[in-house]
């Protein structure tokens, strides 16, 4: 269930939200403004408007999305698709239902736009229009434009350039809601910085949802809406975790489970705040939560870039775990079945940086030495120094090598786990979603890795 803030994003409100269902209108114009709340009435939503202070109070629970978007495709939506270049002109109202966000979003960010259309739903792709008079950083825009969408192509046209951004569907929602989240002073820095920064957005949204072992709900239910993009199966087991699969090309391959756990070891504290002192994050109160909220951004990121991949061919399983602070409940209630193809694990749950932990205490192995070794070369060959095997503790690791899989535990940059005193290296974080992005590129040399550990592909 999208929150009223997400509806808002993906239909092209400019709202801000100042408060628990709040929203101040300061950015958004009297005619979008006025439109919402002929589509909220719609809705039979209530809310509390606050003319002289500018503020919109939801006051009734969310829409699930489809019913929303049932409300907001009034008659005559979008049937006038050349759009005004002010962005104080842009009417929601005017622009196609799955398409209005993401141009209301580069309006913002100060790529305008001329004509733009969803496709109306007839197998048609949707596209935006760029004037070639316009001041835009054209290959910077089809980026951003590739943050969510799989395949964006660009052609030139007479006086415009036009891109074609596939047929409508909810990744153009998504598009929407991604771009609200860059700030137009990344755009200088680069396609790389903004992906990063919004890896950080993503990090952040994570550390602030509660869930001890037991009580995993929440975080869970987020990380389904955010990974449900990017798989082509996805199922909560019977024991709560979370089973996902995504097939790459031929699926004829390896097959690669992925894995972080949901549980953080105590309850954060209410009214704690994240501390960001020049790359290290902690907590005003009580622990960060690091352990292990930043591994599962890590696998989150990984799935959303594999949307891009080319060259890889097989099969990504991914498996969020419960309750794996008391014991490894969780991992150990799996179901055999979903881990008989797996050929490989990549876990993301080791503190510090730069190991990659191949025995529980240097008695119980996780994997063979050759592929801790290759793990360690694709870190250098990916420019990622430091990364080196060793022996660790126990996690679900532990788990999947019982099953026979060659598996590893990966540093996500986290400190003094279970204390006051956690922190968390948020560039060594990323830098571990880099590394696994780069081992599952080279699927070629891992099927040789794999080969010389004795596994049959």
């Amino acid at each position: 269930m999208k929150s009223w803030n997400q509806l808002f994003i993906r239909q092209g409100w400019l709202l801000q939200e100042s408060g628990e269902h709040t929203f101040s209108r300061a950015q958004e114009t009297d005619a979008n403004l006025s439109f919402l709340m002929v589509c909220l009435d719609r809705a039979q939503a209530t809310y509390i408007y606050n003319e002289q202070a500018g503020t919109l109070q939801m006051t009734s629970p969310p829409l699930p999305e489809e019913a929303w978007l049932e409300v907001v495709n009034v008659t005559g939506r979008g049937k006038t698709e050349s759009i005004a270049t002010s962005k104080e002109r842009l009417r929601v109202e005017k622009l196609d239902l799955y398409i209005s966000g993401i141009v209301r979003q580069l309006h913002r960010l100060n790529m305008m736009t001329t004509v733009s259309c969803d496709g109306d739903g007839q197998a048609r792709p949707a596209k935006i229009w760029i004037s070639k008079d316009y001041d835009v950083d054209v290959a910077l825009l089809e980026n951003l434009l590739a943050l969510e969408l799989p395949r964006v192509h660009r052609r030139e046209g007479r006086g415009s350039i036009i891109f074609i951004l596939g047929e409508r569907s909810a990744a153009h929602l998504n598009l929407a809601e991604t771009l609200s989240k860059i700030s137009v002073d990344w755009l200088e820095h680069g396609i790389d910085y903004i992906k990063q920064q919004l890896f950080y957005v993503s990090l952040e949204e994570l550390l602030l949802i509660p869930g001890t072992s037991g009580e995993e709900g929440r975080v869970r239910k987020t990380v389904m809406d955010k990974l449900s993009p990017y798989v082509d199966h996805m199922t909560v087991d019977s024991y709560g975790n979370i089973l996902a699969e995504k097939k790459f090309r031929s699926g004829n391959g390896p097959t690669i489970l992925l894995n972080a756990h949901l549980d953080v070891y105590e309850e954060l504290a209410e009214h704690r705040v994240i501390v960001k002192d020049n790359g290290i994050w902690s907590s005003s109160e009580g622990i960060l939560g690091a352990d292990d909220r930043a591994g599962v951004a890590v696998i989150l990121e990984v799935a959303k870039a594999l949307q891009h991949e080319t060259d890889f061919s097989g099969r990504v399983k991914y498996i969020f775990t419960v309750e794996e602070e008391i014991g490894l409940v969780g991992a150990r209630n799996v179901a055999p079945y979903f881990l008989w193809d797996v050929d490989a694990a990549m876990v993301a749950d080791r503190r510090g940086t730069g190991d990659i932990v191949t025995s529980c205490g240097g008695f119980l192995p996780f994997c063979d030495v050759a592929y801790g070794n290759w793990i360690e070369q694709q870190a250098s060959e990916a420019g990622l120094t430091g990364w080196k095997c060793t022996n660790g503790g126990s996690s679900d690791t532990r788990i999947w090598a019982e099953q026979g899989i060659q598996s590893v535990n990966l540093s996500v940059g986290y400190y003094d786990e279970h204390t006051e005193d956690e922190r968390l290296d948020v560039h060594a974080c990323y830098n571990t979603a880099k590394l696994v992005k780069s081992v599952i590129h080279n699927s070629r040399s891992l099927r040789l890795a794999l080969r010389a550990n004795r596994q049959l592909l």
